[in-house]
């Protein structure tokens, strides 16, 4: 195979430690690529008033492949505090560096798979009919559009006058807010395109009709949120008749899925839904299966940028413990799916069996599989460390 160049973004707290962790699996599992380091999170942000600086999106365009650890996002108003003094009231102001790479490269395909792994002991358990114990296998697979709806950045604190105004026309608002003054107004939209809608509703069936998934859910609110949840439902029920009619199609709203992803998880298959409830509900899933130490993600644009994470955010506290104890299994498994994406599917496979060997056998066990809260003395308590746990999968490829 080609030697590939891979972008390699750390980022903040634990990510880092969970980055080396992948790369090491990569490298014993005999992927051969070269890793050039871009800047990227918080410190750039107190350093130079930027947490995506213009030489990190230069890398990314050039190698249209990164791996990405961690980044940490706080509210604005924090933010704008652990700025460098010399930045102060310069006008600088905080955007997620992750939203920012996914709006400025069109990332709008996001995928996250909820897989159980046999023997993990954090898998979701229920009562059965006769009271014994059940634990249903989850393999769930969520697409989630990741440029628009509710993170898409339009919002206004004391909107514009013209914005106002343009609300005004609307009489939902005028009957419902047009006793609000303009400056004690907070507004966020939700926007829906037809375009990246159409996308990531076909990216889903094509998934499915691919990998031998019976249905694709559709997990918004069309009763309620009519325009924007109805464009999606409106879509996937014209795509299905049209083009995939061999894979049935579902609806659920998103506060009752919730409710039934607890009931029977296993009858789901392939999910898509809008950003914010896209997020809502693969975390949701993720908690069935061990939760955000075994939750991995990959976003797509249409010009083939790839960018693959883990959806756990940075801990900062545990990065500054001597002996690490993140699980590294999220970030590795992410690690697979960029390794899927440019069609090295035997190596991911070696290494997803190595990983699923270790759960099923349960000898090696990080802190969370323990069902310990994350202290530093888990080590002394039997836990695995992150080191510990990579060498083990290492271990299990050879």
């Amino acid at each position: 195979m080609d030697r590939r160049t891979i972008v390699a973004l750390p980022g903040d707290g634990i990510g880092a430690l969970v980055l080396k962790e992948a790369i090491r699996v990569l490298d014993a599992a005999g992927f051969d690529a070269e890793y050039v380091y871009g800047d990227i999170g918080w410190d750039f942000w107190c350093k130079e008033g930027n947490p995506l600086p213009q030489r990190t999106i230069d890398l990314i365009a050039k190698y249209k492949i990164a791996l990405f650890g961690a980044i940490t996002s706080k509210p604005k108003d924090e933010a704008v505090a652990e700025l460098s003094p010399e930045l102060q009231g310069k006008g600088f102001n905080y955007s997620s560096p992750i939203v920012g790479l996914r709006q400025h490269f069109g990332l709008d395909i996001c995928v996250r798979p909820c897989h159980s792994y046999k023997g993990n002991p954090l898998n979701f358990i229920r009562r059965g009919k006769d009271g014994t114990p059940e634990e249903p296998m989850v393999d769930v697979v969520i697409f989630r559009q990741n440029t628009e709806g509710l993170y898409g950045g339009v919002e206004w604190s004391n909107p514009p006058q013209q914005v106002y105004d343009a609300l005004m026309t609307h009489p939902k608002f005028r009957e419902n807010f047009g006793w609000c003054p303009k400056e004690e107004l907070a507004v966020s939209t939700r926007i829906f395109t037809w375009k990246y809608t159409e996308r990531i509703v076909r990216a889903a069936f094509e998934y499915a009709l691919k990998n031998g998934y019976k249905s694709v859910t559709v997990c918004e609110t069309p009763n309620v949120i009519r325009e924007t949840s109805g464009l999606m439902w409106k879509i996937a029920k014209e795509m299905q008749k049209k083009d995939f009619p061999g894979v049935q199609l579902w609806n659920t709203n998103i506060d009752a899925q919730m409710m039934w992803l607890t009931k029977n998880p296993e009858d789901y298959g392939v999910i898509v839904a809008g950003n914010m409830f896209g997020d809502i509900v693969s975390d949701a899933f993720a908690g069935l299966i061990g939760g955000l130490g075994f939750a991995c993600s990959a976003q797509f644009s249409e010009d083939g940028v790839g960018v693959f994470e883990p959806t756990h955010g940075s801990a900062p506290k545990y990065a500054d413990y001597k002996v690490s104890i993140v699980n590294p299994v999220a970030m590795i498994e992410s690690a697979c799916m960029m390794l899927d994406y440019i069609n090295e599917k035997n190596i991911a496979a070696r290494i997803r069996k190595a990983i699923a060997d270790v759960i099923e056998e349960g000898r090696v066990k990080t802190y969370d599989m323990m069902k310990l809260s994350g202290r530093q003395e888990v080590i002394d308590m039997g836990a695995a460390s992150t080191t510990e746990m990579t060498d083990e999968i290492i271990a299990r490829l050879k």
